[in-house]
């Protein structure tokens, strides 16, 4: 049986598309995912530990708000105040939920970290490269692969969290 791809997904438009459209398509897929697997839950289901680590689909959507910011605005136009988190100090501030943590404001944050991660990232040449607390260096292309790779892992472990918590299933 012969399964058709959805021909509005951002990665199947861009399919042809340069290289620059088919990074940002990939990213914006997988961020897509990671809200999809939160949208609809109740705030004590996206808070709910159902593996040993303080893994949650609330602190997934944390954590992925702060790696946005992190990598695009902090790196590439960093504003005052702007301090990158090293891995340590990311796991603590991430995935740490508090009362104001509700699914309807980590979406919020979300969105608006992506939005400004887009606008950022616009700005410059994926040969673009920027110094790096830990790496040295790093290209904007870089940081685009990586962040596709981090957000991909994230939106699994959604897809797995979800599952558990109410059996939906799927990207999409």
């Amino acid at each position: 049986m012969e399964q058709t791809i959805d021909p509005t997904l951002g990665p199947v438009l861009a399919r042809t598309g340069d290289e620059r459209a088919v990074l940002d398509s990939f990213l914006d897929f997988h961020r897509g995912v990671v809200l999809r697997k939160v949208r609809g839950l109740s705030d004590a289901d996206a808070r709910r530990r159902l593996v040993p680590s303080a893994t949650t689909l609330a602190g997934l959507v944390k954590h992925l708000t702060m790696v946005e910011r992190n990598w695009f605005p902090t790196l590439l136009a960093p504003e005052a105040g702007d301090v990158y988190l090293t891995a340590t100090e990311d796991e603590v501030a991430h995935f740490t939920i508090g009362e104001e943590d509700t699914v309807a404001a980590l979406v919020e944050a979300y969105e608006r970290a992506c939005d400004r991660s887009r606008e950022v990232v616009a700005r410059f040449d994926l040969d673009h490269v920027v110094p790096h607390p830990q790496l040295g260096e790093v290209s904007v292309r870089w940081i685009l692969v990586h962040m596709i790779e981090e957000t991909a892992r994230h939106a699994g472990h959604a897809d797995i969290l979800r599952e558990l918590t109410d059996g939906s299933t799927g990207a999409l």
